[in-house]
């Protein structure tokens, strides 16, 4: 039987041309296709499998057969509830709106030793990266899996097995059993649902960077935009699409202030999502930078909160960029340009507002893409080889 999906399916971004390297993208990037959503990152539900069917009671009456003796059938079984991974989804939204995931009970059993049909699964579809913990009476939370890759699966609650009919009952000393197995009951437990975003790129700097612009540039992301500090409330997701349909999942990180990983600012309920990303692209506004100081100070300030929080997130591969260049004459970007090469910085200097530098920055980005999974399978072919 196919199972039963649950309703937490959203459409595909739609297949739409990406923007060649030749092509003036002043228009185009305010057309750039992807996807917006709501962003969840916790919930909590409650999942239920499915009652057993009953056993029947029946004895077979047919003319001519006297005594046929019990011929009762047996319940089917009830489904579980199956969650899984799927690439499509970005939020737990849904799961704020549904809180009762139930699957069917099994169908009781009938004369003529016929077994009651199996309920069908029901299977939920959860972000990547999502978290399941069970919560006891207590509050207490254990984590159950952890639902990383496409396609992967956990039962959290199995189906009660159905009831055996009375068939099974009958014995020398017994030949006419009047009583059947009632079904098992289904489990049911509390549920806990964090996720931790599996983005490609982690977008982080310090508060009005101009990050909300720059991923509203770069996709079809929608963030509010504002010119204050802690515009961003909660991350936002954007998809930039290849030529070739490749999605690049980005998330725009609030802003984080120094002391974040004590608790100061917003941005410290979201560090836990810059752990997934796969690197970093760190944003500095022109207004953060000194040349006549450290014009790096803002860049180092961030990454010893990243350190501070998590020692391996210091240790991420980053894209240092320095937005809102539209505010420097040029003659104070060239000097920012030379100081860069004077210090060895792998820097790229955009405009997010006026689409200047968008290309070689979507360049760089597909570029440290394709390298970060050429790392990734570079242990796997050396291993085959040996």
């Amino acid at each position: 039987m196919s199972p039963t999906t649950g309703c937490h399916d959203q459409p595909a971004s739609p297949n739409c041309p990406y923007p060649l390297p030749h092509e003036n993208t002043s228009t185009k990037h305010k057309a750039q296709h992807g996807n917006t959503m709501r962003f969840v990152d916790e919930a909590e539900i409650t999942v239920r499998s499915g009652h057993g069917g009953h056993g029947c009671v029946s004895f077979r009456r047919e003319k001519y057969i006297a005594k046929g003796g019990p011929d009762g059938g047996d319940g089917g079984k009830g489904g579980d509830v199956i969650f899984r991974g799927n690439s499509k989804l970005l939020s737990l939204y849904d799961f704020r709106l549904k809180r009762l995931y139930e699957a069917r009970n099994g169908q009781p059993g009938s004369g003529r030793e016929k077994t009651g049909a199996k309920a069908d699964d029901l299977v939920v579809d959860v972000p990547l990266g999502t978290q399941l913990y069970e919560v006891d009476e207590d509050g207490v939370k254990q984590l159950l899996a952890d639902l990383a890759v496409e396609g992967q699966t956990v039962h959290l609650v199995k189906g009660g097995r159905g009831g055996k009919g009375n068939t099974h009952f009958k014995s020398a000393t017994m030949r006419t059993p009047r009583f059947a197995q009632p079904g098992e009951e289904g489990e049911e437990k509390r549920i806990r649902l964090e996720l931790k975003i599996l983005a490609d790129v982690g977008i982080i700097g310090l508060p009005n960077a101009g990050k909300s612009t720059l991923i509203s540039a770069l996709s079809a992301a929608r963030p509010k935009i504002a010119p204050y500090p802690f515009t961003t409330l909660s991350p936002n997701l954007g998809v930039m699409l290849g030529e070739h349909g490749e999605k690049l999942i980005l998330a725009d990180i609030p802003g984080l202030v120094s002391g974040a990983h004590e608790g100061r600012g917003l941005g410290h309920k979201f560090l836990k999502h810059v752990e997934r990303t796969r690197f970093l692209l760190h944003v500095l506004s022109v207004e953060e930078v000194s040349l006549e100081d450290d014009p790096w100070a803002g860049f180092a300030l961030l990454n010893e909160e990243l350190g501070s929080f998590d020692p391996a997130l210091g240790q991420k591969q980053q894209l240092w960029v320095v937005n809102k260049i539209d505010l420097w004459p040029e003659e104070r970007l060239a000097m920012l340009r030379e100081r860069a090469e004077h210090d060895g910085k792998d820097l790229l200097l955009i405009s997010a507002l006026q689409a200047k530098g968008l290309e070689e920055l979507e360049e760089r980005l597909w570029l440290m893409l394709k390298q970060f999974f050429a790392l990734e399978e570079k242990p796997v072919e050396e291993e085959i080889n040996d």
